[in-house]
């Protein structure tokens, strides 16, 4: 089991801490999804949760993909103090993750079945980052995909004071 964790999870360390620490914790979450997007079990599971639709209804796979993560996979915050990363099949496995875990999920589905996908940092103070959530391209607009509260697809936080973005 410690050996499996290790592969599935992985414990960010020397990750220096503001803005800078944002852009590191981003850039594991980017590379998780390039590799994980090509991951048989991500593209079955986009794939089975997509299948009811008809073939082309590409703003139904967002909906579907966002309803699932939001409403499949539980919320749990990181163990105290200790900022980790899953992999997007650990986290189907566990059904629960944080909001990165969950993001980076989301994220490899989309890119899985072919939806472009972007991470929002975003915090409520100047410079302080607190949460993350996906975007999704839909013709030229960017479409917010909030995972770990009861919103619909394109719901955007208020009040935000810093914002980052990463593509994938």
């Amino acid at each position: 089991m410690f050996l499996n964790q290790l592969e599935t999870t992985q414990t960010l360390k020397a990750i220096p801490s503001g803005v800078a620490g944002v852009r590191a914790t981003l850039n594991e979450m980017r590379q998780l999804v390039r590799e994980y997007k090509k991951n048989d079990q991500v593209r079955s599971t986009a794939a089975e949760i997509v299948s009811p639709l008809q073939q082309k209804n590409f703003m139904g796979e967002i909906k579907r993909l966002h309803s699932f993560v939001r409403d499949q996979i539980r919320y749990l915050r990181d163990i105290h103090n200790v900022e980790t990363l899953q992999t997007p099949p650990e986290t189907l496995r566990r059904k629960y993750g944080d909001c990165d875990d969950k993001a980076t999920l989301l994220a490899a589905m989309l890119e899985a079945i072919g939806h472009p996908s972007r991470f929002v940092a975003i915090g409520k103070t100047p410079g302080k980052f607190s949460h993350v959530y996906v975007e999704t391209r839909v013709g030229p607009r960017w479409i917010g995909l909030e995972t770990t509260e009861p919103v619909e697809i394109g719901w955007q936080p208020s009040n935000i004071m810093a914002r980052m973005i990463a593509h994938n």
